[in-house]
């Protein structure tokens, strides 16, 4: 799967909102972050928790440029709970966490501006 991390892209084609739908987004809390030497790309592991519904999943993110893993834990984060598993070098990754480029392409995560409960789907 391409991700286009280009702010000057120009804006995807028009879906229907059953299109939308399709797509699983939910919050969750980081429960456990751990370096991630084997990537390509510097990454961290994560262990996100979205509560009873879904439970704990895995995730590896490129979030190295503005996170530190000792400010990660208790942090909430938004991600795409229902993409296949993907193999990232040695681990699977179950989710995809979300994120914005910075200016220089660099992640910034998504997350909701209040404390919400974990498994919450956005809409």
């Amino acid at each position: 799967m391409h991700l286009n991390h280009d702010s000057a892209a120009p804006p995807a084609p028009t879906i229907g909102f059953d299109d939308f739908l399709a797509i699983d987004i939910r919050v969750g809390t980081i429960v456990a972050a751990e370096p991630f030497p084997e990537a390509r790309k510097p990454a961290f592991r994560l262990t996100i928790d979205f509560g009873p519904t879904i439970g704990t999943k895995r995730s590896s993110a490129q979030i190295t440029e503005h996170y530190a893993i000792d400010e990660l834990v208790g942090r909430q984060v938004a991600s795409v709970v229902n993409f296949p598993p993907r193999q990232i070098g040695p681990m699977m990754s179950e989710v995809l966490t979300l994120g914005f480029p910075d200016a220089e392409g660099k992640v910034v995560l998504v997350a909701p501006s209040q404390p919400v409960p974990n498994g919450g789907r956005l809409f």
